[in-house]
């Protein structure tokens, strides 16, 4: 009954705010006097139907994959009700230039509302809902954790008067599996399963049914290196550089007079890096040190050795006293990495993907060096957006070999929009 009860809450959220966004198109559009809602009422009914039927309101999705199924609803929505429109040949009193102006409101707002009408609801305790875990004690922790932290769920691990169960398979053996979901099932119909392979997202993945032997397969695939994947990402690179490229030259002089003032140096900083099938390349930056640095560095490491063994573990310095006045600004808000954008013009990089290793970083890549130079580095990517400094070189390379295997179009613009958080907060910045 609670669950019901947060259900229709958010659907009449949802209600609310698509009938405030037609009377915030109506104003933008002028019209504000001569259109009545009620005829537009046809519409609100599409997009819940399709919200429902991408089952946002049957399933508490973390914010980003429920942003997808919004979306996605949406834009089925907008294509449904001009189809018809032209079939029926109705022309109403709202012109298409109306309708996709609504839509347009929506795609950009109804995420950010959806995220703040949901943190109203779930502050209420009957609305959230009950999770028992079950499964590895660090691997319970881990969801006990993300529960508590991700309120967009509105959900709490609980021990007594669940609604779902989620048992994590890793460590269980085939029939205490079997017994566990046997078990609690009587309780409730809500039981997930979290696989035991912890390094495919399964989103992406195909299940097929051998009916006749009652057995499925579920298709695993290194998505960055099917060949369509490579030509989507970059066709979306280049769109992206004709988009960016003229803010770019108004940055570059802007910053190339500050670097040229602080201390009379080059502006470019050129180092040599692992690129694409292990080819090496020159990386452009901005510099950002002093150019006596390495001088400079010699003398502060004897100074504090324990700056040595961090940067063997994080491979970077906590204060590192080689960097200028310009460049600790660069660095803070990422932009000393803006003449990469070159490096993506000339092919050798792309927007997202795997940062881009020194040379002396090679053998340290051990297995995963051939999976993770298959493919060109990025100027940002999910080691940026998921700690940065904070975690080490082999947690990284965990990240980008993650991130190859499982890439998608939506996981690039997440982790785009990510970096954007990430710099403007200043986060892992150093």
């Amino acid at each position: 009954m609670r669950i019901m009860i947060s259900k229709a809450l958010i659907i009449l959220f949802d209600l609310f705010y698509l009938v405030t966004v037609f009377y915030a198109a109506l104003l933008l559009s002028n019209n504000s006097n001569s259109f009545e809602v009620q005829n537009f009422t046809f519409v609100f009914v599409i997009i819940l139907a399709l919200l429902y039927f991408e089952k946002v309101y049957n399933f508490r999705y973390d914010f980003w994959q429920d942003t997808f199924k919004v979306f996605r609803a949406l834009i089925i929505s907008f294509l449904i009700i001009l189809s018809l429109l032209t079939l029926t040949k109705t022309h109403l009193e709202y012109s298409r230039l109306f309708i996709a102006l609504y839509f347009i409101l929506l795609f950009v707002t109804l995420p950010v509302f959806k995220r703040y009408a949901k943190k109203m609801i779930f502050l209420l305790p009957f609305c959230k809902q009950k999770i028992l875990v079950l499964g590895k004690k660090s691997e319970v922790k881990i969801f006990k954790n993300e529960l508590q932290k991700n309120w967009y769920l509105g959900q709490v691990y609980s021990e007594k008067r669940y609604e779902k169960v989620i048992i994590i398979s890793q460590g269980i053996k085939e029939e205490r599996l079997h017994a566990l979901i046997d078990e609690y099932v009587k309780i409730t119909s809500e039981i997930f399963v979290v696989p035991y392979l912890k390094d495919i997202n399964f989103m992406h993945s195909n299940i097929l049914e051998y009916s006749n032997i009652r057995r499925n397969t579920i298709q695993v695939q290194n998505r960055l290196l099917l060949k369509h994947n490579i030509i989507i990402k970059n066709s979306v690179d280049y769109i992206m550089l004709c988009i960016v490229l003229p803010a770019f030259l108004v940055i570059h002089i802007i910053i190339s007079l500050a670097i040229k003032l602080d201390d009379g140096g080059s502006v470019f900083f050129r180092q040599k890096r692992l690129g694409k099938d292990n080819k090496i390349f020159e990386v452009y930056k901005y510099r950002t040190m002093l150019l006596s640095s390495e001088e400079v560095l010699a003398k502060y490491l004897k100074l504090h050795p324990e700056e040595i063994r961090y940067f063997e573990k994080y491979h970077k310095y906590m204060n590192d006293p080689r960097i200028t006045r310009v460049g600790r600004f660069l660095r803070i808000f990422s932009l000393d990495e803006l003449p990469q954008i070159l490096n993506i013009l000339k092919g050798e990089m792309s927007w997202i993907g795997p940062r881009p290793y020194m040379l002396n970083e090679a053998e340290k890549l051990g297995n995963k060096k051939e999976f993770i130079l298959r493919v060109r580095p990025g100027i940002t990517g999910l080691w940026q957006v998921s700690g940065r400094n904070n975690l080490s070189f082999a947690q990284r390379n965990e990240l980008e070999v993650w991130y190859i295997k499982n890439w998608s179009l939506w996981a690039d613009f997440v982790i785009l929009i990510k970096t954007v958080k990430v710099v403007l907060g200043k986060i892992g910045a150093k």
